[in-house]
């Protein structure tokens, strides 16, 4: 890999090595700009040091101190950010779904939420070419959304979970597909098909989940692209002028500098806005990018009921990987609905320790009675909505000055609460998910509450009062500085947001070099 020195400006800083930084690090350094990713995790080697083990691998979660405040404070770790190159998706469920085409101008055709400043049909080539590097694997017709290429890959075998959706909801009439997955069906490349070992959200050891890690690393760096690691960016600095002129870093025990003409933020919706506040200085007192003041308002998560059931046969969820079927009907239908707004949900396959967790956690079981629940967990299915929650100021991420975390940088707080129009959403997607096991078969339902993704925080849009970056997530107030993560969602949409984070920053890959053969940078 190749080294750049501290002292030469490199064109592009990127800090954090996840959906958004890797992918764009893949892009620019492909069109020959020198560029370093910081991350500040360990760069994972899967097959070394991936173990089958539920506890070990709870190391791929970022689990550094936060606060969690507001009404409905969200859980954080595993559910929704990771440390280490490849970032959340190295535990993601591998679910790469599309967004639907109106939610991009959500306010002007849905009458609510908030418009971004791009469109479906800007974005649909750079759904394929992500598609494309990850390799998804999905059914030859999707049911939902416009008409579009074949997946690049065929779709799963479902396993006894999926088939239990897929049952539910036929017969209740509503639609239903193989959920696409970046997860190999065949072989490709290095990389051997997925063997259905149902460990992908602890890491997968085989290398079949494709993962930032996986895909849009290696390309990185054979394009030139350093990647360092166990390096955590506390500061970006910025000169005369207000512009970014490089990243402070802390790595091997002290703290380092490194020069730069562009510095990129993708630590994703709660580290991504930390970074800019703590890097206040006298031309930008109240953080970078952050004269509109909206810089860590507007924090959406996924809410995330579940809903789950006993059968009487055995269903061995475990096998496979956890979401192998999916329905969007809520997506794109508002039959019966009292809220706006969509969920998708899918089939699940938690490991036996997750399940666990559940079960004390939202039944406060333990002992006998934990026992005994647990004697079930082969004849147990269930679904877990992602569901849309609405962007409101009030959610926010903030830095506490009087604390700080092992680097003595100010920690974040993380406020959030459900709107009442996302508590009727929530409680139509658990009817909805009721309704389908109980067709399928399953008695004996009860809920969970949880969340998952978090988006927003640095929303893109059209001008400098609403947003806090541009179209092409350039800072509207520091013009070498840029954003690409999900915190430039204006709006969360039902669906998990992976794809459309690596979607943004191939686009972004290409506006960069557009911008830069114009003499625009």
């Amino acid at each position: 890999m190749r080294e750049y020195s501290l002292d030469e400006p490199v064109d592009f800083a990127i800090v954090g090595a996840g959906a958004g930084g890797a992918t764009l690090a893949c892009k620019l350094s492909g069109y020959g700009f020198s560029t370093v990713v910081f991350d500040a995790g360990p760069f994972w080697r899967p097959l070394d040091d991936f173990a089958s083990d539920e506890l070990e691998q709870q190391k791929l979660f970022w689990l550094d101190e936060r606060i969690t405040a507001g009404d409905d404070p969200i859980a954080l770790g595993g559910n929704n950010c990771g440390r280490g190159v490849g970032g959340s998706t190295v535990h993601f469920s591998m679910i790469s779904l599309r967004w639907r085409p109106e939610w991009f101008q959500c306010r002007s055709r849905l009458g609510y939420g908030f418009d971004w400043p791009i469109t479906y049909e800007e974005l649909a080539p750079y759904y394929r070419e992500a598609e494309q590097a990850l390799r998804v694997a999905g059914p030859v017709r999707y049911p939902w959304g416009p008409p579009r290429e074949r997946y690049p890959y065929r779709e799963h075998e479902l396993n006894a979970a999926a088939l239990v959706l897929a049952r539910g909801a036929e017969r209740l009439g509503i639609g239903w597909a193989a959920t696409p997955l970046a997860t190999l069906s065949a072989p490709g490349g290095q990389s051997p098909p997925c063997v259905y070992r149902g460990f992908c959200n602890f890491g997968c050891s085989t290398n079949a989940k494709q993962s930032a890690l996986v895909t849009w690393i290696p390309r990185a760096i054979n394009n030139g692209a350093e990647v360092r690691d166990l390096a955590m960016v506390g500061r970006i600095e910025t000169d005369a002028l207000g512009r970014a002129a490089g990243v402070h870093f802390m790595r091997e025990g002290r703290w380092q500098f490194q020069r730069a003409r562009n510095v990129v933020v993708s630590g994703y919706a709660i580290e991504t806005p930390r970074l800019l506040l703590n890097s206040t200085c006298p031309r930008h007192p109240h953080g970078l990018a952050n004269s509109s003041g909206l810089v860590g308002t507007h924090l959406t998560t996924h809410a995330g009921p579940g809903v789950w059931a006993t059968f009487d046969e055995a269903i061995r969820w475990y096998k496979a990987p956890p979401n192998m079927a999916v329905t969007e009907h809520w997506n794109y239908h508002d039959d019966g609905k009292d809220c706006h707004g969509g969920y998708a949900f899918m089939s699940q396959g938690p490991l036996p320790r997750a399940w666990a967790q559940i079960l004390v956690t939202e039944r406060h079981l333990w002992g006998a009675r934990l026992r005994d629940e647990m004697a079930k967990y082969n004849h147990m299915a269930g679904f877990v909505a992602v569901a849309e929650t609405e962007p409101r100021p009030q959610n926010r991420v903030e830095v506490v000055p009087d604390e700080v975390d092992q680097y003595g940088l100010p920690i974040p707080r993380v406020t959030f609460s459900y709107s009442d129009n996302d508590r009727r959403l929530q409680r139509h997607s658990v009817q909805s998910m009721r309704a389908l096991l109980e067709a399928a078969g399953g008695y004996d339902t009860w809920t969970s509450d949880d969340t998952s993704h978090l988006m927003g925080t640095c929303r893109m849009g059209t001008d400098r009062i609403n947003s806090v970056v541009d179209a092409d997530g350039r800072s509207w107030d520091v013009p070498n500085l840029w954003i690409c993560d999900g915190s430039l969602f204006p709006t969360c949409g039902g669906v998990n947001p992976s794809l459309t984070i690596q979607a943004l920053a191939c686009r972004m890959g290409d506006r960069i070099r557009a911008l830069a053969g114009g003499g625009e940078l």
